[in-house]
């Protein structure tokens, strides 16, 4: 598959291989190549996830950088609990469930609170449904792609695919899931806010559950990165929590209303994010990804307990209305922001 090029995520200019294990640019700025994968993280800026800094002491050979339980892993980068490293070595040892350990056990981390009960349980990987059309092709950015559902989901609809993720354990549990799953896809370690590509590169990018984690600071500089990478009439489709959703309240009550902090969610109003995307992007749409969460994608029902099922269901039902009835898109906890880049 022809690789999309890689820049600079200090100055945008071109990279190149230095040697098989590392890249510069024409400015000088070198990034590590660690098992074949591009770490194009910043050191110089403040972090949105603290494993970004595991990830960037473990490409630089750092001392004490490495789990040596097993390596392979790269359990350092993945910033889960030392009760979940110790779990993904016990079924890394003993091969069961054949579905990759460390996805077996940030499935709940990744995919939201619905999913716990399949944390160190998971016998098959839930590739959701993408809600977009199929393509011939066409280049498409998995932002924040952590191991690598949606980025398999956008290639088996046609894309041709590169997912990004600040954990450098995620990309390798990523990569590890694509070549079982027989698909196609580049894998680069990199920051949101500071995209590792040329402008105008990329036909179509997307995001789930990870924007909505970020500052409203952070959040406008990736929407506007989003727009320098995009090609003309590029388009994107992210996924933001929704102020005014019933789950949405819940939550900000239960924290007093105060803004989110570090990894938190951040809740935004419709009218928010319509005038950010459009106005950073081009004409954008509002839909409802879903209610009674941010995480409930129907294709996993099979894998949820009864209880769970039927709420899925009752949110696809409700989802399907909201279409003839736009006043319950303003109910929905979780939104999709779809923007189209204008053309000069």
């Amino acid at each position: 598959m022809h690789r999309v090029p890689l820049a600079c995520p200090r100055d945008y200019s071109r990279l190149q291989h230095e040697s098989d294990s590392s890249l510069i640019c024409a400015l000088g700025h070198r990034y590590p190549i660690i098992d074949g994968v591009p770490v194009l993280l910043r050191d110089d800026v403040h972090q949105t996830m603290s494993l970004a800094r595991a990830s960037i002491a473990r490409a630089r050979h750092e001392s004490g950088a490495v789990d040596l339980r097993n390596p392979a892993l790269f359990l350092e980068s993945l910033g889960i609990s030392d009760a979940k490293k110790d779990l993904a070595l016990e079924i890394a040892r003993t091969g069961k469930n054949n579905v990759d350990p460390v996805v077996s056990v940030i499935i709940a981390d990744t995919s939201g609170y619905s999913y716990k009960h399949l944390v160190g349980k998971l016998g098959t990987y839930p590739i959701p449904d993408l809600r977009l059309p199929s393509a011939d092709g066409k280049t498409l950015l998995d932002i924040g792609c952590n191991w690598g559902r949606w980025s398999v989901a956008a290639a088996r609809k046609g894309y041709r695919v590169v997912g990004i993720d600040p954990s450098l354990g995620a990309i390798m549990a990523a990569r590890r899931v694509a070549r079982h799953l027989d698909v196609d896809i580049e894998y680069v370690v990199a920051d949101a806010r500071y995209l590792p590509f040329d402008d105008g590169s990329l036909d179509t990018v997307f995001s789930y559950g990870v924007i909505q984690h970020f500052s409203k600071v952070d959040a406008l500089r990736t929407i506007a990165e989003v727009e320098r990478i995009l090609k003309p009439s590029g388009n994107c489709l992210i996924q933001m929590a929704h102020a005014l959703g019933v789950r949405s309240l819940y939550h900000q009550l239960r924290r007093g209303f105060r803004e989110g902090t570090d990894f938190e969610v951040r809740y935004w109003t419709i009218p928010k994010l319509r005038r950010a995307f459009q106005e950073y992007i081009g004409p954008s749409t509002i839909s409802v990804h879903c209610y009674f969460g941010l995480g409930l994608e129907p294709a996993d029902v099979k894998l949820m307990p009864r209880r769970l099922a039927r709420l899925i269901s009752l949110s696809e039902g409700l989802r399907a209305l909201s279409t003839r009835l736009h006043l319950l898109t303003y109910l929905a906890d979780s939104l999709y922001v779809s923007a189209v880049k204008v053309t000069a």
